[in-house]
């Protein structure tokens, strides 16, 4: 599959992450193969790729937990060079089990305040207000819910420019996610923070995106708005054979067969080509993941 470039909109501020050959090895095997980007600011971008796909590689690159080949700078600094200069203008949060559990709340909250420079006690109080959550309490007797309620209450008390969440709502139910993302979104989110999200859920974070990158094999084969994602690719569904052989015709990058039906996804197809073919529609997500992270096949129709 060709890869594709990324696009961004122009932006008045200098991009928050820039990246040029992007490289990174573990002994003999190549994790990252040159990746280039640029991350504007007020972004939401996800980040998505199979366990082992680079992502958090790529991830620790921008956080200065680990050095590369090539370039890359973040918020104008090289993270490995000046990590501690960085972090004072950076987030990074990961999945809620993360939190210290032997901790009790109001300690957690001090320790945070002497870590981060930008973490606001006050503010995490003011976000708590309304739970169940005392500052007494020790991390470890929470539930899974009440978990998630400290995990954003501490997320939105970082004055950050860039927050990185990795798997923030790891094992959490449907509900609860729901309401960490949107809370996160209108809370949280301004035109002067960049945030970068992980997550393998891709369709309950798709409504606050607008921009996606997919990482396959230490590769990024997807960078783009959400805009452009939606003009780019279309889905079909067609059932009569005749009509599968002459939308094969338009290269599909994935085909399968779900409950008797053709499902196809196409790039850069004139709708109006494929309408009289079956029922057209912009693919998930989720679908666009599963026909991208393909391993390239001779035969399209085996990659079912």
């Amino acid at each position: 599959m060709t890869d594709l470039s990324p696009t961004t909109s122009p932006a008045v501020q200098p991009p928050i992450v820039t990246a040029r050959g992007l490289r990174k090895r573990f002994g003999r095997k190549e994790i990252l193969h040159g990746l280039d980007f640029d991350i504007p600011a007020g972004r939401i971008y996800g980040l998505v790729g199979h366990n082992g796909a680079g992502k958090t590689t790529t991830l620790n690159a921008m956080l200065g937990l680990t050095n590369c080949e090539g370039t890359i700078r973040v918020l104008g600094e090289d993270p490995f060079a000046r990590r501690a200069q960085l972090m004072e203008n950076v987030a990074f949060i990961s999945d809620v089990a993360s939190l210290p559990r032997f901790m009790r709340v109001r300690e957690l909250f001090a320790l945070l305040t002497n870590i981060h420079p930008n973490f606001s006690p006050e503010k995490a109080r003011q976000f708590l207000e309304g739970t169940d959550i005392r500052p007494e309490m020790k991390i470890k007797t929470l539930s899974k819910g009440m978990m998630a309620q400290l995990h954003l209450a501490v997320v939105m008390a970082i004055d950050a420019k860039l927050l990185v969440l990795d798997e923030p709502t790891l094992g959490l139910d449907i509900t609860y996610r729901k309401r960490f993302y949107r809370r996160l979104l209108e809370d949280y989110m301004t035109e002067e923070r960049t945030l970068i999200i992980t997550t393998h859920q891709v369709d309950e974070i798709e409504f606050m995106l607008s921009d996606i990158m997919f990482i396959r094999d230490g590769d990024l084969i997807l960078h783009m708005q959400m805009e452009t994602v939606n003009d780019k690719f279309t889905q079909l569904v067609v059932n009569d054979n005749e009509k599968q052989a002459e939308a094969r015709k338009y290269g599909p990058v994935y085909e399968e067969t779900r409950f008797g039906q053709t499902v196809m996804i196409f790039d850069g197809v004139d709708r109006a080509s494929l309408e009289p073919l079956g029922k057209i529609s912009t693919p998930t997500l989720s679908d666009l993941f599963v026909a991208l992270m393909q391993r390239p096949t001779a035969n399209p129709e085996t990659a079912q």
